[in-house]
């Protein structure tokens, strides 16, 4: 079994299907876009292991806690994980993360946006270690979100083969 697979194993962790857009939505757009030895991730939302976007919805600071958006962010990083494995077939290709960008839906007045977006570093950095997990960073508050998602993440990685 390949390095990470066996770490998200061992974690209890499971990579989500497919994202399934709601009827009339279109998305022309791929989510991991592999351009020589980098591999460009769309923006990606929390899914449930099942595939639908995880509940609760809502700003964090307002609809959701700050344990809850840490929660959303993890479950982003387990999303876009699962189209890197869709996409490039094996996630131990990953070689180094190189950045994420964090967004936050976040109530007014709330200012923790990177303790929300901790919660796909620290996965990306238990998975890969603190070398080829290190990644740049940013995370913004935003006025609102996608379908009412708590938390938006984009990011880019080196690949290897």
């Amino acid at each position: 079994m390949a390095k990470i697979e066996s770490r998200l194993k061992a974690l209890g962790l499971v990579l989500p299907p497919a994202f399934a857009p709601p009827p009339g939505v279109v998305l022309p757009f791929v989510n991991v876009r592999v351009i020589g030895n980098r591999a460009i991730l769309a923006g990606h939302g929390p899914q449930s292991p099942e595939g639908p976007l995880a509940k609760p919805f809502g700003k964090v600071g307002r609809e959701l806690t700050l344990d809850q958006g840490y929660i959303a962010a993890k479950l982003t990083a387990l999303s876009m994980l699962g189209y890197l494995q869709r996409t490039l077939g094996d996630l131990d290709r990953v070689t180094h993360w190189v950045r994420i960008f964090g967004m936050v839906n976040s109530a007014p007045g709330f200012v923790q946006q990177p303790a929300v977006i901790n919660g796909c570093s620290d996965l990306i950095l238990e998975l890969w270690g603190p070398e080829a997990g290190a990644h740049a960073r940013s995370a913004v508050g935003m006025a609102e979100l996608p379908f009412g998602m708590p938390v938006e993440i984009e990011g880019e990685v080196l690949i290897s083969g």
